[in-house]
């Protein structure tokens, strides 16, 4: 088994390279309209920075988005019927002219992306967690000045048209074999995350990793578990320093990122070199967790019916019993910004056996993977 991995840096706005109905599922997070950090790069364009410049807010806020609609489109076309698109984004806070107000960005890209004709599905409220000690907007204490603190980010959940059909013989068992745990699918698919933590990239350049606002690694792992299956491609117009890209590799997608930032190049070229750990370490981790799982349900008396037929482990449903994980196993840049991966597929140590269960790789000393110096 291979995957391909292709980045591009060049503007989302037109995904010339990518042939319409060609992607199977879309994990990005954009530039986050009225954010700070973000104004540098939207007011490349000139009536953006005049709007922002003049202090209207909702003025800017509207044309900052308007920039994003054109990937949105681009979106609409790649995806494959029944294809399915997941947006991180949060809604921001913003005091223009004395006047502080909030900036609904997840609401913006809802309306549009139901214009475009995309079935909006049940969202995820991904629960930020953080550790300042003062997180008071306003007047602090005093009523009625005080605001309420944004401590969550949306992640929006669209299908381009009807349910994803799977015709053949062969889409169907890998359908199967793509399965997830029930207890992966009981926690997963929860419409509020309040377990995954933001980890801080650690780059050589202040300005780069500031404008990088890369995700966890977590959430496009679980993403990209959730909603595709092995062997689709991937797509993230604002890949950044390559999240998305480095969980694809780890699940056996393929995958395609756009990023304007050249100068991230380096960042995500050295990620690659440790995907296949960090892949390796999380499907370990699953094998552990659902192994625990089993052990805790079996000694408070309940029952099990099903045997998985690849690794010989207890499993809750039928759909589970055909599942089965490729692990990573190397990775290769074949030509510049191009990495192919190949995967280790489970194996039998004699005719009649089960599969070998991976064990889970330590977890650094730090409690989190570092994935860059």
């Amino acid at each position: 088994m291979i995957s391909e991995h292709r980045i591009r840096f060049a503007d989302a706005n037109t995904m010339s390279d990518v042939a319409s109905q060609n992607v199977h599922l879309v994990v990005t997070s954009p530039p986050y309209p009225m954010i700070e950090m973000w104004d540098e790069l939207f007011c490349q364009h000139t009536a953006i920075k005049k709007a922002l410049h003049s202090q209207t807010g909702m003025t800017a806020f509207e044309l900052m988005h308007r920039q994003l609609d054109k990937v949105w489109d681009e979106i609409h076309r790649v995806l494959v019927p029944g294809g399915i698109a997941c947006i991180n984004i949060g809604d921001a806070t913003r005091t223009l002219k004395d006047e502080f107000a909030l900036y609904p960005n997840h609401s913006r890209i809802l309306a549009h992306m139901l214009k475009l004709g995309f079935t909006n599905l049940p969202n995820i409220l991904w629960r930020k967690q953080t550790n300042a000690p003062n997180k008071f907007m306003g007047s602090g204490m005093m009523p009625p000045g005080a605001y309420v603190t944004l401590e969550h980010e949306s992640i929006l959940i669209f299908r381009k048209g009807g349910k994803r059909p799977f015709k053949t013989q062969e889409e169907k068992t890998n359908r199967r074999q793509s399965a997830f745990f029930w207890e992966e699918r009981n926690q997963w698919f929860s419409d509020v995350w309040m377990d995954l933590k933001g980890i801080r990239q650690k780059t050589w350049d202040k300005q780069t990793r500031q404008r990088s606002g890369a995700y966890p690694y977590e959430l496009a792992y679980r993403l990209i578990c959730m909603f595709s299956v092995m062997g689709d491609t991937v797509l993230d117009p604002f890949l950044g320093t390559g999240t998305t890209l480095f969980a694809a590799a780890a699940t056996g997608r393929h995958s395609v990122g756009y990023e304007l930032d050249e100068a991230l190049q380096p960042l995500i070229s050295k990620g690659c070199g440790q995907a296949i750990e960090q892949g390796r370490r999380r499907i370990g981790e699953r094998f552990d967790d659902h192994l625990e799982f089993v052990r805790n349900r079996q000694a408070a008396g309940g029952v099990i019916k099903y045997t998985n037929q690849v690794y010989g482990f207890p499993v809750i449903t039928r759909q589970e019993t055909e599942l089965m994980i490729p692990m990573p196993a190397a990775i290769q840049e074949t030509v510049k910004n191009q990495f192919q991966v190949t995967y280790d597929m489970p194996k039998a140590p004699a005719i009649g056996q089960p599969a070998i269960v991976p064990k889970a790789i330590p977890t650094p000393k730090t409690g989190q993977l570092t994935l860059f110096d």
